[in-house]
């Protein structure tokens, strides 16, 4: 399944920005600009978490923003700002990323510093 949406304004959620989230299974795209286009990826696999936040105005025009915490360099906290279906989306990616974690047999590991074990002896 494929995803494209656009970035739309809170009031009367109209999509009158240069931005498109194209979501897949592989991964997300995120296309910016007008004369200057900019185009950037993140594969599905390297996200760990999603959040969806909706203010008042997101809620009164059925819009949302999706928040992926990700394990990418370039965006740590990739964020699909006002978007429609925003709920649908957001369980299309927890989904998506558990998939592509487990076709590339990827795990997430936790960086635990000053982890000391104490033999109980």
């Amino acid at each position: 399944m494929i995803y494209v949406e656009r970035k739309r304004t809170k009031f009367l959620a109209l999509p009158i920005c240069f931005t498109t989230y194209t979501i897949s299974d592989e991964k997300i795209t995120i296309t910016s600009g007008f004369l200057s286009i900019t185009v950037d990826d993140a594969f599905m696999y390297k996200v760990q978490d999603v959040k969806l936040t909706r203010s008042l105005m997101e809620r009164i025009f059925k819009l949302g923003t999706i928040t992926c915490y990700t394990g990418d360099t370039t965006h740590p906290e990739l964020k699909l700002l006002h978007i429609k279906r925003s709920s649908e989306i957001k369980d299309f990616l927890l989904v998506a990323s558990e998939e592509a974690r487990r076709k590339r047999r990827t795990i997430h590991n936790m960086d635990i510093d000053n982890f000391d074990i104490e033999d109980n002896e």
